[in-house]
C-alpha cells in the first residue's frame, strides 16, 4: 500500500475521532477553564491558552518530541505498508489501530509546528522592541554628542576672542612706569593685578593719542600755511616759464655754433627714459664712448614715444581704459566667423616677432664724408636685439658692378666677428617659442628685423652663455667692454668696403690700382695685364673644377664673395678664382689658378702655377702695404700679373730652347730660370736691385 493511501485512512479516522472528543475553544488570554455550553446537552467544553502553555516549554524538548513523533510515525507507516503487503485487510482492527496512532502523531506535530510560528512571532516582536528601545538610546545619544559638539564651539570661540585693545601697539611696561604719573600707573594696585595693568596702560594710551592728536592739528595748520607760500611761489615761477623758453629758443644758434646742443640733449634723454633695458643700456654706453673717444659717433633715438609710453604703464591701468572697446570688440567677434587654425598662427608669430615702438640710430662718421647707418632694434618677446645697416656717401658708388654686395645692406656686417653670421637668434629660449608657432628658422625674418649679431646682444649687456647664467636686465659692464673694439671693426668695415669699391671700378676697366707706397713692390714694367674681372656666386664658385680641393678644405663659406680674375699675355690666358673674405684685409683673400696655354693647367697638376698661388696667398706681410692694409687685394693681382710674366718668359726658354724669336721675350732679370727637381721658376722680386730669385 501506498504511503499517500495511508494518510488519506489516517484522516479519515482522524474525522471520526473528532465526532467522539470534546469540542475544543481556544483563547487568546486566562487560564484554561472547563464550561458546558448551552444547548450541547452535556458535552465538555475546555478552553485553554496556548501562549501561556508556550512559555512553560522548553524549545530543545519541543524538537526532541518533533523528531521522535516523526520516527514513530515512519515507523506506524511502515508496519502499515507491512500489514497490507502481508495480506491484511482494510479495516482490520490491526491496521485501525496504527492509523489511529498515526492520527494522534499528525496533531502532535501541527501543534508543535504551531508552537513554533508562535515562538517566532514571539522572539520577532522582542526583537522589534529592543530594536525600539536601542534606537531611542541612539537618538539620546546623537543629541548629547550634539550639544557637545555645540559647547565645544562656544568654548573654542570664548578662547579665541580677541578684544580690541590687542591690536593696540602699547608701550613696554617698564616705560609705562617711567613716563606715566602715579595717578594713572597706580604701582601699589597694577604690578600684582595683570588686569589692573591693561587698564591702566590703556588710559595712559589714550593721553598720549589726545596729546598727538592736538599736535596732528597744530601740524596741519602749519603745513597749510607752508603749501600757501609754495603756491605763491609756484606762480611766481611759471610766470617765468614763457621768458626762459624764449631765452631757449633764442640761444639755438649759438648752442648750435658752439656744438653744445643742451636743448636736444635735453629732450632725447626725457625720451630714453621710455627706452627697453638692452637699449637703454646702449644708449648711455654709446653716448659715452663718442663724449669719451669718438666725436663722430651720433647716437638718436627714433619711434613712437607715446606708445613706449602705454607699454610702460601698469597693466591695471591698461585694463581700466580698455574695459570699454574690449567689450565692443567680444560683442563684434560673436558676430564674425571664428579665425582658422592659420590665421591664429600668424597672429601669434606677429606678436612673438613684435618689435619695441622706439629704437636706436648710431651714425659713424668717416674722414671722406661717407657714413655708416645703424638701426638697432629691441624683440620685446624673445629678449634679443637686432641691427639694420645703411651706408650713405658723398661720392656716387654705383659705377662698380662687380661691388654691388659690397654695401649691401644684409651683408654689410656679416662675420664682424668670426663665425658671427647673425642668421639664428643667440637667445637658446626662443627656439622652444619657435616650436609654439611653428617657426622653423629665424633667418625667414632677417630682412625684415635684422640682424641678431652675437656683438650686438654684447652691445646692448645682453649675454646668452651656457657658462655665465645671464642676470636679470642688462649689463652695463659687458656693454663698455665690448663698445670700443666694436666701433673700431664697425669704422674699419666701412672704410675697407668703400676701399674695394674705388679698387673693383678700377678693376673692372683693367686697371690694376697701385699706390705710391706699394711702387717698390713690382718691376718698372709689367707686360701681362687684367683683361677682366668679374663677380660670381658661391655655386658658380664650386663648379670650378680648380677649386674643389679648396672646397674640401673647408676653406669656402657661402657668405664669402666670390670673384673671377683673367689675367692675358699673348695667348696665355690665366684664371684666378679669388675668394673674400667678410673680415677683409684681416683675413688674407684666397686665388686658385687655372692657365689656358698649351693647354690646361692648375695648381693640382703644374707645381710653379702651385708656387704662384702661395706668392699670392702665403706671403701677405710683403703686399700688405701701409696699414690697414686695404690695398692688399689689388696688391696680389698687381704680383699674379708678374709672377704670369715671369713664368710665360722663362717657361718659353726652357721649352724652346732656341735662339729665334719668341712669343714671350725676356724681359725680367733673373738669376736662375729653374731650380730643384720640380723646376721652380724665381717668382721673388729684389728691390732696389730689380732681379728675381728664389724663395
Amino acid at each position: 500500500m501506498e504511503p499517500s493511501g495511508l494518510v488519506q485512512e489516517c484522516a479519515m479516522s482522524s474525522d471520526t475521532l473528532k465526532k467522539r472528543k470534546a469540542k475544543v475553544i481556544r483563547s487568546d488570554g486566562g487560564t484554561p477553564e472547563t464550561k458546558r455550553g448551552r444547548g450541547e446537552g452535556d458535552q465538555d467544553v475546555r478552553v485553554y491558552n496556548e501562549e501561556v502553555e508556550l512559555e512553560g516549554r522548553d524549545h530543545e524538548q519541543d524538537y526532541i518530541h518533533y523528531k521522535s513523533t516523526c520516527d514513530e510515525l515512519a515507523k506506524l507507516m511502515a508496519e502499515i505498508q507491512e500489514l497490507k503487503a502481508s495480506g491484511a485487510k482494510e479495516g482490520s482492527s490491526e491496521v485501525e489501530e496504527r492509523l489511529r496512532q498515526g492520527c494522534v502523531h499528525f496533531i502532535t506535530l501541527k501543534k508543535l509546528n504551531r508552537l513554533a510560528h508562535m515562538r517566532l512571532k514571539k522572539g520577532r516582536d522582542q526583537t522589534h522592541e529592543a530594536k525600539q528601545k536601542v534606537d531611542v538610546l541612539h537618538l539620546q545619544l546623537q543629541n548629547l554628542l550634539y550639544e557637545v559638539m555645540h559647547l565645544q564651539k562656544e568654548i573654542g570661540k570664548c578662547l579665541e576672542f580677541k578684544s580690541q585693545h590687542e591690536e593696540i601697539e602699547l608701550v613696554s611696561v617698564d616705560e609705562f612706569f617711567q613716563d606715566a604719573p602715579s595717578e594713572i600707573s597706580r604701582p601699589h594696585l597694577t604690578k600684582e593685578d595683570p588686569h589692573q595693568l591693561t587698564l591702566a596702560r590703556l588710559d595712559w594710551e589714550l593721553e598720549q593719542r589726545k596729546r598727538l592728536a592736538e599736535q596732528y592739528k597744530s601740524s596741519l595748520c602749519s603745513k597749510e600755511k607752508i603749501l600757501k607760500g609754495i603756491e605763491l611761489k609756484k606762480e611766481y615761477l611759471s610766470s617765468l616759464q614763457p621768458g626762459l623758453q624764449a631765452i631757449m629758443q633764442a640761444s639755438l644758434p649759438v648752442q648750435e655754433y658752439l656744438s653744445m646742443p643742451f636743448e636736444r640733449v635735453q629732450k632725447q634723454a626725457e625720451v630714453a627714459r621710455h627706452l627697453p633695458p638692452p637699449l637703454y643700456v646702449l644708449f648711455v654706453q654709446a653716448n659715452a664712448y663718442g663724449q669719451a673717444c669718438d666725436k663722430n659717433l651720433n647716437v638718436s633715438i627714433s619711434g613712437d614715444v607715446d606708445e613706449a609710453k602705454a607699454l610702460s604703464r601698469p597693466p591695471e591701468d591698461s585694463q581700466d581704459d580698455e574695459s570699454d572697446s574690449d567689450a565692443e570688440e567680444e560683442q563684434q567677434n560673436t558676430k564674425r566667423r571664428r579665425a582658422t587654425v592659420g590665421v591664429q598662427l600668424d597672429d601669434k608669430r606677429k606678436e612673438m616677432l613684435k618689435r619695441h615702438p622706439l629704437s636706436l640710430c648710431l651714425d659713424l662718421k668717416c674722414k671722406d664724408g661717407s657714413v655708416l647707418h645703424l638701426f638697432f632694434y629691441y624683440l620685446m618677446n624673445l629678449n634679443i636685439l637686432t641691427v639694420k645697416a645703411k651706408v650713405s656717401t658723398s661720392a656716387d658708388l654705383s659705377g662698380a658692378v662687380s661691388a654691388g654686395e659690397l654695401l649691401n645692406s644684409e651683408s654689410l656686417l656679416n662675420c664682424l666677428y668670426a663665425s658671427d653670421h647673425g642668421q639664428e637668434t643667440p637667445n637658446p629660449a626662443n627656439r622652444y617659442q619657435f616650436d609654439k608657432v611653428g617657426i622653423q628658422t629665424f633667418a625667414d625674418y632677417v630682412s625684415e628685423l635684422g640682424h641678431p649679431y652675437n656683438w650686438v646682444q654684447s652691445l646692448g649687456g645682453l649675454q646668452f652663455s651656457s657658462d655665465t647664467p645671464q642676470a636679470e636686465g642688462a649689463c652695463s659692464s659687458l656693454s663698455a667692454s665690448h663698445m670700443e673694439a666694436t666701433m673700431k671693426l664697425l669704422r674699419g668695415r666701412l672704410l675697407s668696403r668703400l676701399a674695394l669699391h674705388k679698387q673693383f671700378s678700377s678693376l673692372e676697366h683693367s686697371i690694376v690700382p697701385v699706390s705710391s707706397e706699394c711702387q717698390h713692390l713690382f718691376p718698372a714694367k709689367v707686360v701681362s695685364r687684367l683683361a677682366r674681372w668679374t663677380m660670381m656666386s658661391h655655386q658658380e664658385f664650386t663648379e670650378l673644377s680648380f677649386v674643389h680641393h679648396v672646397v674640401k678644405a673647408g676653406l669656402v663659406k657661402e657668405t664669402d664673395l666670390f670673384f673671377m680674375a683673367i689675367v692675358e699675355r699673348g695667348t696665355a690666358r690665366l684664371q684666378a678664382a679669388v675668394v673674400l673674405n667678410p673680415r677683409y684685409p684681416e683675413v688674407t683673400p684666397l686665388f686658385s689658378l687655372s692657365l689656358l696655354w698649351k693647354g690646361e693647367r692648375s695648381g693640382r697638376t703644374d707645381d710653379n702655377l702651385r708656387a704662384m698661388e702661395s706668392e699670392v696667398n702665403v706671403f701677405r706681410s710683403e703686399l700688405q702695404g701701409p696699414r690697414p692694409g686695404l690695398q692688399l687685394l689689388t696688391n696680389q693681382i698687381q704680383r699674379l700679373c708678374v709672377c704670369l710674366d715671369v713664368y710665360l718668359e722663362t717657361e718659353s726658354q726652357v721649352c724652346d730652347g732656341s735662339e729665334g724669336p719668341r712669343e714671350f721675350p725676356r724681359e725680367k732679370m733673373c738669376l736662375r730660370t729653374a731650380r730643384g727637381p720640380n723646376r721652380l721658376k724665381p717668382f721673388k722680386y729684389n728691390h732696389p736691385q730689380g732681379f728675381f730669385s728664389h724663395r
